[in-house]
């Protein structure tokens, strides 16, 4: 089971979950990647962790953050901190979602 409610993700432990990614420009324009850009994913239970717990590179062509069982397994319950992030091909970054909250929630089986 996956909800999305603005930029809050609540997503069962170990299920799979395929999002669609919009990335706008600073006039709101929906900006599409070029060759070269590269756009992540990054999961931490606290922002003040050094490494994040998961990692995801969303690729260009379809703009699917996809996330296999295996990736959420491992995780405790309860909220995590996210942010997407745009590198495009001449070095600008761009963190395009900050401070978002991912929600690993609790499985029977």
């Amino acid at each position: 089971m996956i909800k999305i409610k603005g930029t809050t993700i609540s997503l069962v432990r170990g299920d799979s979950a395929m999002i669609q990614i919009t990335i706008n420009d600073q006039n709101g324009n929906v900006y599409t990647p070029a060759e070269g850009d590269s756009i992540r994913f990054a999961v931490k239970k606290s922002y003040y962790q050094a490494d994040p717990d998961l990692v995801k590179t969303i690729p260009n062509n379809t703009l699917i953050l996809a996330l296999e069982p295996d990736d959420t397994k491992g995780l405790d319950f309860g909220p995590y901190k996210y942010d997407i992030e745009l590198t495009t091909a001449d070095g600008e970054v761009d963190t395009f979602i900050a401070m978002a909250e991912l929600w690993i929630l609790e499985e029977v089986h």
